[in-house]
């Protein structure tokens, strides 16, 4: 789905301020071993804020999600100091001892509807600058934006789990224009594995209003392409979207989810012939704006519902002509943008599926139209875009209706039980596959010990080479001098390749072996620093931002 753009700040948002803030956390995903009504957590625990507005936990549909951010007070004397300094402050020095977090902040169709979706959608061009603007925080490493007409999710590696939440939430109010205090009533959050686990699920289908619709993997795709090169879509965050992908394979050819699926283009044909009055497309006039994908697929479907001519409108007649290419049996008749008024006065239903940032149709616009036939009754608007190319206010009229993307629901609850049962086939993949992603994101643990490991030996064997060629002179030839220091470097590697392959992530050793060969090495050869891991991360970010 093509959604507008928006305007991104230019900076980095200020850092928050240390009120507490508490928001309800609602995301609706598929359990194992419960329905959507057996999924609802009654917690009850409540917090203190400073804004009566967030002084309730409300329930969540969803147990693993989460939104807490917990109580912390700065001292005015630390207002002053660094950010760094500032972190190691905090309370219990919890910050500097935590493991950088896997975290997505976001809302879906389940969270939120769609006038509060349309404001936050972010169109695919402008990804890669979200990317940019979120890794420029303080306390987030990496990032991705996944953005359709049914969700909005920011993925994030954070150095800090509750203050990357902060700025995340922070920079998602600003964009929108949506206050933070409304935001949150909508925003699930959810870490590590739990945040694994649900980009598994939105790859599967399983997260979707039509369970198994195939264009989410397509979406889940496009993130990984559009991320290649941009900084701050790095390794974990890079590799936790290629794992997704291959879920989403496999969970559709390892079980029948995908068999009967709708997608969100189908269900609007679907939606639409419930309404009309004879439930056929024979003699409706129709008419679709849009040919982009969502436009393209929703010709495609009203073919297979019996409709047989339609008029379509786009900004070129280009897309309109390999559509007609190919549904060589259906008479498609191409206008353009500019004769939409006079397209829609001559028909009974219209989809709409455009990037418009502003609606295309107003209340006033369909008021001058006349009216449909007294078979068909009211004229139908279909909006299946967000932003929305429709006003609600046109359902006002008594000559017009129209029904958007949340309204969809309407066509697939009717085989809930059906989704539900399909939908715990798949959960033994994907825990499967998250459990395979965990081990693979802990081995990453590591990647430091290696790098000390190697640098440890290599000041040795240059310290000890310079001190042989200090010994024997100037005498020798440069040749056997390379030939002394290859052999040095070789000697190194061969004691080298035996703790090295105990370190790998392999079939040969598990991950708490691998962990275990770690700490002896680190302990060893006292490769442990003052400062841990978040400390360097941290700080090694606050030294680019200064630079």
């Amino acid at each position: 789905m093509a959604v507008a753009p928006f305007g991104f700040a230019t900076s980095p948002l200020p850092s928050l301020n240390a009120n507490r803030i508490t928001a309800s956390a609602t995301a609706t995903t598929f359990s194992s071993t419960s329905s959507y009504s057996h999924q609802v957590s009654k917690l009850s625990k409540t917090f203190k804020s400073s804004s009566p507005l967030f002084s309730t936990w409300k329930p969540c549909l969803n147990p693993r999600c989460q939104v807490l951010f917990p109580e912390e007070s700065i001292d005015s004397r630390a207002l002053s100091a660094s950010p760094l300094e500032l972190l190691k402050s905090s309370p219990a020095n919890r910050y500097t001892k935590e493991r950088s977090s896997i975290v997505v902040i976001g809302l879906n169709v389940h969270t939120a509807p769609v006038e509060i979706r349309e404001k936050l959608a972010i169109p695919e061009a402008q990804w890669p600058q979200g990317i940019s603007e979120l890794c420029a925080m303080n306390h987030i490493e990496e990032a991705a934006v996944l953005s359709t007409c049914n969700r909005m999710e920011i993925y994030v590696v954070a150095l800090s789990q509750h203050r990357g939440v902060k700025e995340v939430t922070e920079w998602m109010s600003k964009i929108s224009g949506i206050p933070v205090s409304e935001l949150c009533k909508h925003l699930f959050v959810l870490y590590n594995k739990d945040a694994t686990q649900h980009l598994f699920e939105v790859a599967a289908g399983l997260d979707s209003l039509v369970l198994g619709e195939g264009q989410i993997l397509a979406q889940v795709k496009q993130v990984v392409k559009v991320g290649q090169g941009v900084a701050g879509f790095d390794r974990k965050i890079s590799g936790m979207f290629k794992h997704a992908i291959t879920v989403g394979k496999r969970v559709r050819s390892e079980t029948n989810i995908a068999s009967g699926s709708v997608s969100v283009s189908s269900a609007a044909v679907e939606l639409a012939l419930m309404k009309l009055p004879d439930s056929s497309y024979a003699a409706v006039r129709v008419l679709v704006i849009g040919a982009g994908k969502m436009g393209k697929l929703v010709i495609r479907h009203l073919v297979a519902k019996g409709c047989r001519n339609m008029v379509v409108l786009n900004r070129t007649e280009e897309r309109v002509a390999a559509i007609r290419e190919e549904l060589k049996d259906v008479e498609i008749i191409y206008k353009p943008m500019t004769e939409m008024l006079a397209c829609a006065a001559e028909a009974d239903v219209v989809f709409t599926s455009t990037a418009s940032e502003t609606p295309l149709f107003l209340k006033e616009h369909v008021e001058m139209l006349p009216n449909v036939r007294s078979e068909v009754g009211r004229r139908l608007f279909i909006d299946i875009s967000v932003p929305r190319n429709v006003e609600p206010c046109v359902s006002d009229l008594d000559t017009a209706v129209v029904y958007n993307v949340d309204d969809l629901n309407e066509v697939v609850v009717a085989n809930k039980e059906d989704r539900l049962r399909k939908a715990m086939e798949a959960q033994t993949i994907i825990q499967e596959e998250s459990n395979k992603f965990d081990a693979w994101k802990d081995s990453l643990e590591t990647v430091p010990t290696i790098k000390k490991l190697k640098g440890y030996f290599e000041r040795i064997r240059d310290a000890e080479l310079n001190k042989c060629l200090s010994k024997i002179g100037d005498d020798m030839s440069d040749k056997k001098k390379a030939a002394i220091h290859d052999l040095s470097v070789s000697i190194v590697k061969k004691i080298l390749h035996g703790p090295m392959e105990n370190l790998r992530c392999d079939d040969a050793h598990s991950l708490s072996e691998i962990l275990e060969n770690m700490r002896a090495l680190n302990r060893m050869f006292d490769l442990e620093t003052d400062k841990s891991i978040l400390e360097q991360k941290f700080e090694a970010k606050m030294g680019r931002k200064s630079k």
